[in-house]
């Protein structure tokens, strides 16, 4: 309602959004704002991309084996470019590659070779139990190893938890620690927010990736992501078969009743 006074006109407005003639005047006096755009043309523009994309993609992650089975299906020169930005991957990782195992750690070398040496690059350690029925500490220790291995340049330590802080609390361990220009820049108690004694290598990967010592472009990473998805794929068209083959004997034992 108009304050006492006011000349001005109230003009009923339902939904300014509508397509309707009164709507057409109003906005053509400026009463109303201009309807937005319709976000359809956005979203297909998006999806294309993305399906642009993908097809761009799509030998992402994939080793040069992987590449020389491809030989049949794929145009010769995309696939050569594709071997060459591989090879380079390869030669360059080879170069960085400077650890390649994990580095068992004792309190007098803690500063120079994590705090000193994550001026240089991460550092990732584990503070491991000291008690050999800490099955989350011995997962940890066998994927420490590995990721060491596979991530030869990054940096993995190991430590044992008590050894490192006096009286550390045993229900703590294992303990992860990202240290990054002299500092904790991550930290992880217990396996409990990755997969507790599930956790795997993706769950390192991610780990990884979240604090920027590789890109979700790795093709480590890429490689690793792809055949657990492949793997999934499988399990379940595997699963829906035996689903359907169970729902048929179901029903023949039903028709072997009426007989």
């Amino acid at each position: 309602m108009a304050a006492p006074g006011d000349q001005r006109i109230a003009v009923p407005i339902d939904d300014p959004n509508a397509d309707t003639e009164w709507n057409d005047i109003l906005r053509k006096h400026g009463v109303i704002p201009e309807k937005p755009p319709s976000p359809t043309p956005m979203i297909e523009e998006a999806i294309l991309e993305g399906r642009r994309l993908a097809h761009e993609n799509r030998l992402e992650g994939k080793d040069l084996d992987e590449l020389d089975e491809l030989e049949d299906d794929e145009d010769e020169a995309f696939l050569e470019a594709y071997r060459q930005k591989r090879m380079a991957e390869i030669s360059a990782l080879k170069k960085k590659a400077v650890h390649g195992s994990v580095y068992p750690l004792s309190k007098p070398e803690y500063q120079r070779e994590v705090t000193d040496a994550s001026k240089n690059g991460l550092v990732f350690v584990h503070l491991t139990s000291s008690v050999g029925t800490n099955v989350e500490s011995r997962v940890l220790s066998e994927l420490w190893r590995q990721a060491a291995t596979e991530y030869g340049d990054i940096k993995f330590c190991e430590m044992r938890a008590n050894q490192a802080i006096e009286n550390y609390p045993e229900r703590n361990c294992p303990t992860i620690l990202v240290y990054k220009n002299g500092d904790i820049v991550k930290q992880v108690v217990t396996l409990m927010t990755l997969a507790g004694v599930r956790t795997n290598m993706r769950n390192i990967d991610d780990m990884l990736v979240e604090v920027g010592a590789v890109p979700g472009s790795d093709m480590r990473v890429v490689k690793r992501r792809r055949a657990a998805e492949d793997a999934e794929e499988e399990r379940l068209a595997n699963k829906g078969i035996k689903t359907g083959t169970a729902g048929r004997s179901r029903d023949d034992d039903d028709d072997d009743d009426w007989d």
